[in-house]
């Protein structure tokens, strides 16, 4: 049995690095051998780092401008999803209100579409708000899919820390926000943790809403911006495979900053619901 788990585990954690790692080698071939490569042929016969330098030389550098943009928009999308989902999760959390059932279900909901009815709505809001080709447009959709479930997410967490630390907090004097910001939100630094990392990946990796806001080439984002190496009838691979493992390590430094909290966050918060 221990056999059959182990060859498991092997076998999965094969098939999730197996396509990284393929892609990471690519980077460090030319365009030639790239498209000639067979399952067989996996390492370079001529290692080159000149995929990432044409890469990020480009049209005067335009990929560090998509990285700008997307590092502008994940950090932004996490502070407004991360504030707005912790105030609200606080008062689901604690206080019962007309409407509790109808709202908290509410969020539920929203999560039971796919992102790509949201399109045409969000689309024309920004229209008609004039924000077009603009960054916070981008913040405001990303937002709206990610705040549900960081709801949902840090009710849990905070339900499992005890009421008797908010009367203590009264007590003392301080305010209902008070409390919420001197007592709670150090207390759950993990379940925050979790809501801001998903809410970080959430706007890193999203193209379809930027493909629908952003305009100009000099806006886009990275994922958007990795679809200019992909014409009708031929693709650069060289510059794709480089540009997508230039993408990875953002995400990667934020994952290693968060991961301590990760486990504890999404397991206490998983206790209730």
């Amino acid at each position: 049995m221990s056999i059959l788990l182990h060859a498991g585990l092997i076998g999965a954690s094969t098939i999730a690095v197996f396509p990284v790692f393929w892609i990471a080698i690519s980077s460090l071939k030319n365009l030639q051998e790239i498209t000639s490569s067979t399952v067989l042929s996996v390492l370079p016969r001529d290692w080159t780092f000149g995929n990432y330098r044409r890469v990020l030389t480009a049209d005067d550098g335009i990929f560090l401008t998509w990285l700008w943009n997307s590092l502008v928009v994940a950090c932004l999308t996490t502070i407004v999803s991360v504030f707005l989902a912790a105030s609200a999760a606080y008062a689901f959390s604690r206080y019962r209100f007309p409407g509790y059932r109808a709202a908290l279900t509410s969020f539920l909901i929203t999560q039971m579409f796919p992102a790509a009815i949201l399109l045409v709505p969000i689309y024309n809001v920004v229209v008609r708000f004039g924000l077009l080709d603009n960054k916070l447009a981008l913040v405001l959709a990303y937002s709206t899919t990610a705040v549900p479930f960081s709801v949902w997410m840090l009710k849990g967490y905070f339900d499992t820390i005890p009421i008797s630390l908010d009367e203590a907090g009264r007590i003392d004097g301080l305010t209902p926000f008070g409390t919420f910001w001197r007592i709670i939100v150090p207390l759950s630094y993990p379940g925050i943790a979790v809501t801001a990392f998903f809410s970080f990946m959430t706007a890193w990796n999203e193209v379809a809403f930027a493909n629908v806001i952003l305009v100009s080439d000099r806006s886009y984002t990275l994922p958007l911006g990795l679809q200019t190496y992909v014409f009708q009838f031929s693709q650069e691979w060289d510059k794709l495979t480089a540009a997508a493992i230039l993408m990875t390590l953002p995400a990667l430094v934020v994952f290693f900053v968060a991961q301590r909290y990760l486990v504890s966050g999404l397991t206490r918060g998983a206790v209730k619901g």
